[in-house]
C-alpha cells in the first residue's frame, strides 16, 4: 500500500532560467529516474519545471504518468521543425512540473538531421521560447533527460544547457565513462556552449551496507572533489516501485527514503547555485 501524503507546498518566484542537461553515456545509473524526482522535488519547493525527454525509450514520459498513446506530439516533432515546444508540453500530476514526451521516433531524427547546419542547435533554438505566455510561462528550470549515449541528443542538450548533472551509480565501474563524459563536456564548450559548467554529480543507488559503494563514493569524491554532491540517493525498493505506478517517487511514497534524498538534493543544487530566497 502507498503512502499518499501531499507533497510540501511552495511558493513560486521570479527567478531566471536554468538549463541543467542530466547525462550519463552508461545505462542504468539512476538518470531519468533522477530526472523525474529531482524536477518533482524543485517543484515541490516552489520552481516551476519543465522535463525535456530527450531518450528514445521515453522512460521519463512515463514515469511522470504521460501515457504512450497520449503522445500526439513528440521532442521529435519539435526538433523536426513539425511543432513548437508549447505543442509537445503536457501537465502531470505534480503542481508546477510539466513534460516534453518523447517517443521511439526520436530513434531516427539523428540520421533525419545530420546533415543539417544547425543540427546541434536545434535543442537550443527550441528553448528559447521557454517562459513567454503560454505552456511554459512561469518555468525557472529545464531538466534535460539525455538518452544512455553520446550521440546528437546529448550534444544539443548540452548545446543548449547552462551545466551537467551527472548520475553516478556507485557499483564498479561508476568512474569508467566518466573521463568520457567530462572530455565530451570540454569538446561542446570549446566548439558550441562556452558557458556549459558542470553542475555536479550525484551519486545513486548507494548502500551503506555495502563495502563496494563506500569505496565508490570514496574514490568519486576525491577525483571530482566538491563537484560531487553531499546528498546521495539510496538504493530503495520505493524508487523502483514508482515509474510502473506512473509516479514520481514523492507522490508514490513521500516518506521514503530515496524522496527525503531527492528533497534534499532540490535543496542542495538550488543552494550550490545561490538561489535560494534571502530571508527577511
Amino acid at each position: 500500500m502507498t503512502n499518499s501524503s501531499t507533497l510540501p507546498s511552495g511558493t513560486s518566484s521570479e527567478r531566471p532560467l536554468r538549463i541543467l542537461a542530466l547525462a550519463n553515456q552508461k545505462g542504468g545509473v539512476g538518470k531519468t529516474t533522477t530526472a523525474i524526482n529531482l524536477g518533482t522535488a524543485l517543484a515541490a519547493i516552489g520552481e516551476r519545471v519543465l522535463v525535456i525527454d530527450l531518450d528514445p525509450q521515453g522512460n521519463a514520459s512515463t514515469g511522470l504518468g504521460i501515457d504512450r498513446r497520449s503522445r500526439k506530439v513528440s521532442t521529435y516533432h519539435v526538433l523536426a521543425g513539425e511543432a513548437s515546444l508549447a505543442d509537445a508540453v503536457v501537465a502531470t500530476a505534480v503542481p508546477r512540473l510539466l513534460v516534453a514526451p518523447s517517443t521511439m521516433d526520436l530513434l531516427g531524427l539523428e540520421m533525419e538531421m545530420a546533415s543539417a547546419p544547425d543540427r546541434a542547435h536545434r535543442l537550443r533554438q527550441v528553448l528559447k521560447s521557454v517562459g513567454e505566455p503560454g505552456a511554459t510561462e512561469g518555468v525557472t528550470y529545464v531538466l534535460i533527460d539525455c538518452p544512455p549515449s553520446l550521440n546528437l541528443l546529448t550534444i544539443n542538450a548540452l548545446a543548449a544547457s547552462d551545466a551537467v548533472l551527472v548520475p553516478l551509480q556507485c557499483e564498479f565501474f561508476a568512474l569508467e565513462g566518466l573521463s568520457q563524459l567530462l572530455r565530451t563536456v570540454e569538446q561542446v564548450r570549446g566548439a558550441l556552449n562556452p558557458r556549459l559548467t558542470i553542475q555536479g554529480i550525484v551519486l545513486t543507488m548507494f548502500d551503506p551496507r555495502n563495502n563496494l559503494s563506500a569505496q565508490v563514493v570514496a574514490d568519486v569524491r576525491s577525483f571530482m572533489g566538491d563537484k560531487v554532491y553531499e546528498t546521495m540517493i539510496p538504493r530503495n525498493v520505493r524508487v523502483s516501485e514508482a515509474p510502473s505506478h506512473g509516479k514520481p517517487v514523492l507522490l508514490y511514497d513521500l516518506k521514503c527514503a530515496g524522496s527525503q534524498a531527492y528533497l534534499r538534493l532540490a535543496s542542495e543544487i538550488i543552494q550550490r547555485e545561490g538561489r535560494l530566497p534571502q530571508a527577511a
